[in-house]
């Protein structure tokens, strides 16, 4: 166990880590700027100092500020999911991504971009709500499928219905996509994944998010270790199992419809992330919750910082990046996991 001096020594080398990438990423892109500058444009951005327009400040503080907090902040989110997940169902695979929510998430912010769904005095909460709708409804499917052949709701039966299921909706996207006319190129690109031209007001969403569906993830900590031992040992302990599942999967449903809806399908964070972490800080959630989502949004911001230098001035889908080393990630994990077994 850490002593009270180790976890503040721990905590100030993670926030300075974490503001020293936040720096990286607003300095460094297409068009560089000094460190010097983007520090100084921040800190009087903070204050809310009157500067002076110029072509850094536009890029510093209207474009590069509100997209740096929407990839770090996104990838807080999907690690934090993905350690919940992973944890309810004692699989290192599981995740939004392979369980079909993301994919159900994806199909419903798409409809509300084709036929154009909005909330009055609220733009982008008409795409939010249908990727939560349809996320939570997708989990729904894929455990109802799976209480049908398996009433155990095995691990491994979950991910594989979640797979077909991811399978099925790409099929019916595939379709939106075909007849969506105008609107074609905004929907394919999204489906890939992109931060381009994120708001302060997408940030704000996804922090006020982040509170109140993170929040309820963050307090399972203790019962999550419990279903480490198995559901059964878990009620033997007092351990309220349905509660637990319910509120997990609610909220991890939730925010990854958040995130779906403002950033696109950015597969495979919840996957790799967390389950890197768990090697490193080991299985206890207390530590592993608040860890996946510090590491999963320094992840994103620096995918997020690749995508859009690595070709520059071509920018890539976010997603395509954190797709190519999730791919890669998830073979490890299914290799070891195969190996090791799986319960």
């Amino acid at each position: 166990m850490m002593n009270t001096r180790n976890k503040i020594l721990l905590f100030f080398a993670l926030a300075v880590l974490f503001l020293a990438v936040l720096a990286l990423c607003v300095c460094l892109g297409s068009v560089q700027v000094p460190l010097r500058e983007s520090v100084s444009l921040l800190w009087h951005g903070m204050l809310g100092n009157a500067l002076p327009e110029s072509v850094n400040r536009s890029i510093v503080l209207s474009i590069r500020v509100p997209r740096v907090l929407c990839a770090a902040l996104m990838g807080a989110a999907l690690s934090l999911c993905g350690a919940a997940m992973q944890g309810l169902l004692r699989n290192p695979l599981a995740d939004g991504s392979t369980l079909g929510v993301s994919s159900g998430a994806a199909l419903g912010a798409a409809l509300s971009i084709a036929l154009g769904i909005t909330i009055p005095g609220l733009p982008i909460a008409g795409s939010a709500v249908m990727a939560m709708i349809f996320a939570f409804g997708s989990l729904l499917v894929i455990l109802g499928l799976t209480w049908g052949i398996d009433r155990s709701f095995a691990t491994h039966n979950i991910i594989l219905i979640g797979v077909v299921f991811t399978m099925l909706i790409s099929a019916m996207l595939s379709i939106l996509i075909a007849f969506s006319g105008e609107k074609l190129r905004s929907i394919t690109y999204w489906t890939m994944g992109s931060l381009s031209g994120k708001s302060y007001e997408q940030a704000a969403v996804l922090l006020g998010g982040l509170i109140l569906f993170g929040t309820p993830l963050f307090m399972q900590s203790r019962e999550l270790n419990a279903f480490a031992v198995g559901e059964e040992n878990a009620v033997h302990i007092g351990v309220p199992v349905r509660r637990v599942k319910l509120t997990v999967l609610i909220c991890a449903s939730a925010l990854i419809g958040i995130c779906v809806s403002i950033g696109g399908s950015i597969a495979f964070v919840g996957l790799i992330i967390p389950h890197t972490v768990r090697l490193a800080a080991g299985p206890n959630h207390s530590r592993l919750l608040p860890l996946s989502a510090f590491a999963g949004a320094v992840f994103l911001m620096l995918a997020d910082l690749a995508a859009r230098s690595i070709l520059s001035p071509i920018e890539l889908p976010i997603g395509v990046i954190t797709s190519l080393i999730g791919a890669l990630v998830f073979i490890a994990i299914f290799y070891r996991s195969r190996k090791g077994g799986v319960r």
